[in-house]
């Protein structure tokens, strides 16, 4: 299939296609899928992916665990000699056949041309291959190999740029994919854990949007995170990249904290709907490393991939999405978190975000703890709001009433919501 080419809006910070149709990023983290699959696992988890409404997977060419010394699925290494101008044709040959059924099935490719331990090894496999010259060629490879493919171009890959040598291999990537494609694709760049690409990249000219890493925790770091980038100026889209992952031990620490569950999943992605982010991407712990049961165990996984595929988070993410974009709201929102009472007595894991339309008509507030608050009078421009609140799994009304706005702070109290829930949308509507 043909994808339309992805760009950003006239307002810059929402995506659209050349068709300008608005485009939310609904991304899936298989860093590993072009490393640990044979064709026919690759397309058992893209059809799953596909059929739960995702349109963006992420996957790395040069793979983190030991990625250019162990060999894929077929028994192929990636490169000739640890050479990255001399890429090792049968390998390629599988990439390409996985771009091609992920664009096949409707979505983009997430495509990272190498995890980061490649050019910063840091505590990673590496080896570091990459110098300033040799990332200009091998980004200009790939560039021209993939110039008619749908994807996103997404450098990085977990590490910091530490110096100035980090920097000019980032930039000769980038400069050599440019090269090679025409400039025919989105790119950003994938920052460590608990940073956005701005922290690094934020004066590169090259970067269209930024990109977030927050930490596989229960904590507000993405709020900040959109908080910061909202205010960056050029004004660029920002896209959470790597929220904590359904199924990772919390914070790292082997389930001495628990696990991070659905509701963890859903509380990020509506923190980047009313924080205003233009995408959100879901990751699992088992999945992103393709854990068969076999291979070396990391950070603990409790099943094999397959047996993830069927976790609950990667199904709740797309009902909100629709309801928003029948609502035309995909790429008419703003945040407007100033007119929720008393929020600041809220930060953490409990905070509650709101965004509203351009026109003041329509607003969305999200509570990760269903409790009673308070809004503003100011939220709409209308003095009759219609309350629609709204089931966080199936994007169905719960409740609905009618409020006349008599007083600067109306309080809210949500409905009984059942099913295990304890987080619950609320949509304010002009009457």
């Amino acid at each position: 299939m043909k994808l339309p080419g992805l760009q950003i809006d006239q307002g810059g910070r929402y995506f659209c296609t050349a068709r300008e149709q608005s485009f939310f990023y609904l991304g899936d983290t298989a860093w590993m899928l072009f490393h640990r699959t044979t064709l026919a696992e690759a397309e058992l988890y893209l059809k799953d992916r596909a059929a739960k409404g995702f349109n963006v997977i992420q996957a790395v060419a040069l793979s983190e665990l030991d990625g250019l010394l162990t060999p894929n699925a077929y028994g192929d290494y990636v490169l000739n000699h640890l050479d990255p101008e001399s890429l090792n044709e049968p390998y390629w040959q599988y990439i390409d056949q996985v771009v091609a059924k992920i664009n096949e099935l409707g979505m983009y490719v997430g495509f990272l041309p190498s995890w980061g331990d490649k050019w910063h090894k840091g505590g990673g496999a590496g080896p570091e291959i990459f110098t300033e010259q040799n990332a200009r060629n091998y980004g200009r490879i790939l560039g021209q190999r993939y110039r008619g493919a749908g994807l996103i171009w997404i450098l990085g890959g977990d590490r910091a740029v530490d110096n100035d040598r980090h920097l000019a291999i980032q930039r000769a990537m980038a400069e050599g994919l440019r090269e090679g494609d025409g400039g025919k694709h989105l790119m950003t760049w994938h920052p460590p854990g608990g940073r956005s690409s701005s922290w690094h990249m934020a004066a590169e000219p090259w970067i269209d949007f930024h990109m977030e890493q927050a930490c596989h925790n229960r904590d507000d770091v993405s709020r900040r995170h959109y908080q910061l980038d909202r205010e960056l100026f050029p004004r660029r889209p920002y896209v959470n990249g790597e929220p904590p992952y359904e199924e990772h031990p919390c914070a790292f620490l082997g389930g001495r904290l628990g696990w991070l569950d659905e509701h963890d999943v859903r509380r990020e992605l509506y923190w980047s709907i009313v924080g205003g982010a233009a995408g959100f991407t879901y990751g699992n712990h088992p999945l992103w490393q393709f854990y068969d049961g076999v291979r070396q165990p990391v950070n603990g996984p409790r099943m094999t991939w397959q047996e993830s595929l069927a976790l609950p988070g990667s199904s709740q993410l797309s009902p909100v999405l629709r309801r928003l974009a029948d609502q035309n709201m995909l790429a008419d929102r703003k945040t407007v978190d100033y007119f929720i009472g008393d929020n600041q007595a809220y930060r953490g894991a409990d905070s509650i975000g709101a965004c509203c339309n351009l026109a003041r008509s329509r607003a969305w507030v999200y509570l990760p703890l269903a409790r009673k608050f308070t809004l503003h009078r100011d939220l709409l421009a209308a003095t009759s709001w219609r309350l629609d609140w709204v089931h966080p799994v199936s994007g169905k009304g719960l409740r609905q009433s009618r409020l006349e706005v008599d007083a600067e702070w109306q309080e809210m109290t949500p409905p009984p919501i059942g099913d295990g829930c304890r987080d619950i949308l609320l949509e304010v509507s002009a009457l």
